[in-house]
């Protein structure tokens, strides 16, 4: 078994909203850098639903798929299958939960796991994503104290 990515950090707002800056408001914080083409001017969507399509769409309207969402339990935890440049069988698992710690601020917990499903590639694809991971969050933490 390949060791899953766990990270850990806080907040600067409550959880309600720490939630819907990561579902519903993704789009205003990931950066062009972590998409599947890198290309500025595009749109990303995840639809708010268990079953609901994470991906990018260009402006021409090409879509690129990234991953499904599995558990969409507001404002307390968001799961999906992962698999941004990579094929869909080889998706790995992100669960996210978003617990209070005291009033306007929130811990986000994400167990990110699956490794196994990549075979030998596993370890590789998991330091990239920790490195992703690491350069990643601070556009979410800066969004969520943005308001």
């Amino acid at each position: 078994m390949i060791e899953p990515l766990r990270l850990s950090f806080e907040v600067a707002c409550g959880q309600s909203h720490a939630f819907d800056v990561w579902t519903n408001r993704i789009d205003l914080w990931w950066p062009a850098d972590h998409t599947a083409t890198g290309e500025d001017g595009l749109l990303i969507t995840l639809e708010p639903r268990v079953g609901g399509r994470i991906f990018q769409r260009d402006p021409a309207g090409v879509e690129i798929d990234w991953g499904e969402v599995t558990e969409f339990v507001p404002p307390d935890l968001l799961a999906y299958r992962w698999h941004l440049r990579r094929d869909r069988a080889d998706a790995t698992d992100v669960r996210i939960r978003f617990v209070p710690t005291e009033p306007g601020r929130t811990r986000v917990d994400i167990e990110h796991h699956g490794w196994e499903r990549l075979g030998a590639d596993g370890p590789v694809w998991r330091e990239r994503n920790q490195q992703g991971w690491r350069t990643l969050l601070p556009h979410y933490v800066e969004a969520a104290a943005a308001g």
